[in-house]
């Protein structure tokens, strides 16, 4: 039985890992459509992100049901879980994002005026690093993951006010600065999703919840 449970944990942890591979190529998709303005690129992105994800729910479900599992096992069961979700959303913003390259290929090339070419490789860096910490289960590579969240909160804010500059200067059609605003948007989500993934790895290998900086406001 204990082999047997074992077997369904590392079946759970290769879905969620193929999961990972999956929403990962749909985001490299998104913004290569974006960067290079390429719209056959932006029609690729991955819809079967969905069925996986519900294969991986139904996994869960039927774990949790026919094994009750206790302690770390039921934490990375429950990470698994959160992750999974996360997962399926950063996958949906990726094709939000292509939708968006849509538009934006027929219009001027302002990216370089702009903090996106740079969000979107940090962002990139703090998802996989992100799967890195849950695959090694890597607390202080998740911690720094962490860290690195304000700063594409920062950018996203200061790509809005740009955005608003060009349309107050008359040099951006609306509907390209809305597509634009939207690419920064789903990019800081993108992020802020790697940060979930990075906080559930915390509590899995340290049991210590440091989400909305729960950690720094403990007594001591």
């Amino acid at each position: 039985m204990e082999r047997h449970f074992e077997r369904e944990l590392e079946g759970l942890k290769t879905m969620l890992m193929k999961m990972a591979s999956m929403a990962e190529d749909n985001y490299h998709l998104g913004i290569r459509s974006v960067l290079e303005k390429d719209k056959k690129l932006a029609e690729l992105t991955d819809v079967r992100v969905d069925a996986l994800e519900m294969e991986i729910d139904n996994a869960i479900v039927d774990i949790l049901a026919l094994q009750k599992p206790v302690a770390s096992d039921l934490r990375l069961i429950i990470a698994a879980q959160k992750i999974n979700n996360d997962l399926e959303r950063i996958s949906d913003h990726a094709v939000n994002i292509a939708q968006s390259a849509l538009t934006l290929a027929d219009s001027p090339h302002i990216m370089s005026m702009m903090n996106i070419p740079t969000m979107a490789e940090r962002t990139r860096a703090m998802l996989r690093d992100s799967l890195d910490a849950f695959l090694y289960l890597d607390p202080e590579k998740a911690r720094a993951v962490c860290k690195q969240d304000d700063q594409i909160d920062d950018m996203n804010r200061s790509n809005a006010r740009d955005v608003i500059g060009l349309i107050g200067a008359k040099t951006l059609p609306v509907e390209e600065a809305l597509d634009l605003i939207r690419v920064s948007r789903n990019l800081e989500r993108v992020a802020d999703l790697a940060t979930n993934i990075a906080e559930e790895v915390v509590f899995l290998t340290q049991a210590r919840n440091i989400k909305h900086h729960a950690e720094e406001h403990r007594p001591r």
